[in-house]
């Protein structure tokens, strides 16, 4: 089936992608009619035996969060060559989860890790050195190691958020094995208007080329999203959505629970799985309750 031109703008090349988005976000954003849009959606769904999903987790190498409750709820723990979203209110663990990543990368592979360095995005100004050291300290790492192990930039732009792809790829063949970009919408979030559809683009885009260096390259890409209310909506969604839906293959939703306790729950995976896990946020970093 041919797809209208409005979808093919927004990134989508396949019926495999086209089955995973919402039809009412799909039409407001493309602009094509809402019951043209969930014909379509539909006959991507039906077309596809099972959409997106395997019949069990995938066999690649999984990285451990360092939480054994995540990791039950992820099959094993973050997939190398898939993309995994954490989706959040601020305060929830995104960031903190992100940096604990960074650690466990660099564990022996029978303690979790990959023996491997991390890549650390920044479009917000949210990574914090110390807190690296501290979780490094809990697997008894030598701090400066851990420090030395993770590769830092901060994005102030789009353009520099793109540029840092071509830098990504160069770090991989340092050792890298596990990316991470928090947040993925902040540089394109904006005002409703023309320049709307241009940044849905442009994040498709992007997206698209993270999800190949993880394919390619064997990467844990790992991305974080605030969620937001959209117009017209009471709940709140992810700020990509449905954009990242149509590229990423977890996504991790995480809610305040009380205090330092926080519910992670799986909205969606690559295999059939509905489950939630809670954990804890302490000086040690991300532990199981």
């Amino acid at each position: 089936m041919e797809l209208p031109e409005g979808l093919r703008r927004l990134g989508f090349r396949s019926q495999a992608s086209l089955s995973m988005a919402d039809p009412r976000e799909l039409s407001e954003l493309s602009g094509l009619p809402l019951s043209e849009v969930e014909w379509l959606v539909e006959g991507a769904r039906s077309s596809l035996p099972g959409g997106r999903l395997r019949l069990e987790p995938a066999g690649g190498r999984r990285l451990s969060t360092g939480c054994r409750a995540l990791d039950d709820m992820l099959g094993g723990g973050v997939e190398t060559g898939a993309i995994t979203e954490l989706v959040g209110e601020f305060g929830t663990g995104k960031t903190q989860l992100c940096h604990q990543l960074c650690v466990t990368v660099q564990l022996s592979e029978d303690l979790g890790g990959l023996s491997a360095k991390a890549a650390y995005l920044d479009s917000e100004g949210t990574f914090a050195p110390e807190r690296v050291v501290q979780m490094a300290r809990r697997w008894g790492l030598d701090p400066s190691e851990a420090l030395r192990g993770v590769y830092y930039a901060r994005l102030r732009s789009v353009a520099e958020q793109v540029a840092s792809l071509l830098e990504l790829r160069r770090l991989v063949e340092e050792g890298v094995a596990l990316a991470v970009v928090d947040s993925i919408a902040a540089h394109f979030r904006g005002p409703a208007g023309p320049d709307a559809l241009t940044r849905a683009h442009e994040l498709a885009v992007y997206l698209s080329s993270l999800r190949e260096l993880a394919e390619e390259q064997g990467v844990a890409v790992v991305v974080t999203d605030r969620v937001s209310a959209a117009p017209g909506l009471a709940e709140l969604r992810p700020s990509a959505d449905p954009i990242a839906a149509m590229f990423v293959d977890y996504r991790v939703s995480l809610h305040k629970v009380r205090e330092n306790v926080r519910r992670a729950q799986l909205e969606f995976a690559p295999w059939p799985a509905r489950r939630s896990a809670l954990f804890a946020i302490t000086e040690d970093g991300v532990v199981d309750v």
